[in-house]
């Protein structure tokens, strides 16, 4: 006959990245998360312009909104995916020269400038409607 037993066994919250291995023994992470990867993570979700491109756009009077801005982080997130490192983005008259892996626009040149260009050292190209 078994042994009663009185414990009252309550089931243990679920923790991710922490578990019990197969001595029973509990596995905490080692690092656990903080401010400064949670800030990492956010600006790798983040589209930055280079001074560069800051300038151009100011010079060319170009002026981007909340929705262009919002088709061009999904412009960036599907070349991404493609695995692109350097990536031509059109949007109107509008070009973009972005680097994928660093999320950051290298330059801008607008439907006069762009007349004649040539853009090098790209390895995709997005086009953008409305």
């Amino acid at each position: 006959m078994a042994a009663l037993d009185n414990r009252i066994l309550y089931p243990q919250p679920l923790i991710p990245g922490v578990g019990k291995s197969k001595n029973g023994s509990i596995h905490q992470p080692v690092g656990q998360p903080s401010a400064d990867s949670f800030q990492k993570i956010l600006d790798q979700k983040t589209l930055k312009f280079s001074s560069h491109a800051l300038q151009r756009l100011s010079q060319r009077n170009i002026s981007l909104g909340e929705a262009e801005l919002g088709k061009l982080n999904e412009a960036v997130d599907r070349v991404a995916r493609k695995g692109a490192k350097e990536s031509l983005i059109l949007m109107r008259d509008l070009a973009l020269v972005v680097s994928v892996k660093n999320r950051t626009v290298i330059t801008a040149v607008d439907g006069n400038a762009m007349k004649d260009n040539v853009f090098t050292n790209i390895d995709s190209a997005v086009v953008i409607t409305e």
